[in-house]
């Protein structure tokens, strides 16, 4: 891992992994999670030959804070992270809370992100016709409740679940997250898939709550850019039995997104839709190159 000083003195901790000459592909994490790569996500973009670079969001880890930040805020970000690493031109993957981030770079950087892959995104709070916590399980339901009431409010329901994540072990995960997790995304915990998230989750917290935190409140205010801006392919991938961000959401960016090629997934979770098809996935990223 490496760290990227940006122009206003900030710092974003960055890994690179794959062929130096490789096409990039940017995968911006979920919330909460940071710069550490999921071994599943790595070993499929070598085997198709791509450089992957990760970074944590402000706020987490080694990443300096950006108090106040917006979804929209991570674009000079992640222009300076592509300058980092001499990407011209870039495929962009977003998970979960990575997904807004991920369309915010569609629609800022239009000449140097070539297609975009929006796995299980949350979809903007402020949307009139989208009921944002229908369908969720009750651990989100609280915590955006409690974000809905200020930073105070939210740092205090963070907190006590920070400490449950930071063993960074998949059965602690399942203690402090289970609420959200439904049966099939249980199922995908054993083994190096589940190691690696809980890993993520325990990083994520390592430096305090700040990321999370940060993340959510972005989530709960406008995004800073229309989807209608996005005028690259977004694959869209999103299942039915996700008590995280319930499949109403990417239904609801679906029919938004003026050039989304939509997959809603019987039968898939939060977490084992990423697991059981990111090899697929990728190869239609590829697509757009």
């Amino acid at each position: 891992m490496a760290i990227v000083t940006l122009p206003n003195g900030r710092r974003l901790d960055i890994e690179v992994t794959g062929p130096v000459d490789g096409i990039t592909l940017l995968f911006l994490h979920g919330t909460p999670s940071t710069v550490l790569q999921l071994r599943a996500m790595r070993q499929a973009a070598q085997v198709r030959g791509l450089r992957l670079v990760t970074y944590s969001r402000p706020g987490y880890a080694r990443s300096t804070r950006d108090p106040g930040r917006a979804v929209v805020s991570c674009v000079p970000d992640i222009a300076a992270v592509l300058d980092h690493v001499e990407a011209a031109r870039c495929l962009v993957a977003g998970w979960s809370g990575g997904g807004p981030h991920a369309l915010a770079a569609g629609a800022g950087l239009p000449d140097r992100v070539a297609g975009v892959l929006s796995v299980a995104s949350v979809g903007p709070s402020d949307a009139p016709d989208l009921e944002f916590l229908a369908g969720m399980g009750e651990g989100n339901i609280e915590e955006f409740g409690a974000a809905a009431r200020g930073e105070a409010v939210l740092r205090a329901a963070l907190e006590p679940m920070a400490a449950g994540l930071a063993a960074g072990d998949a059965a602690g995960l399942l203690a402090e997250i289970g609420s959200v997790m439904s049966e099939v995304d249980r199922a995908v915990m054993p083994g190096e898939f589940g190691a690696d998230v809980a890993a993520g989750l325990a990083d994520a917290v390592s430096s305090g709550v700040d990321g999370w935190l940060d993340d959510d409140l972005a989530f709960l205010k406008p995004w800073g850019f229309a989807l209608s801006d996005l005028d690259v392919p977004v694959f869209l991938w999103q299942g039915d039995e996700d008590l995280m961000v319930p499949a109403a959401h990417g239904r609801w960016l679906a029919g938004e997104l003026p050039h989304a090629v939509p997959h809603l997934i019987t039968g898939e979770g939060h977490l084992s839709i990423l697991r059981n098809s990111i090899g697929t996935m990728l190869d239609e990223l590829m697509t757009a190159l």
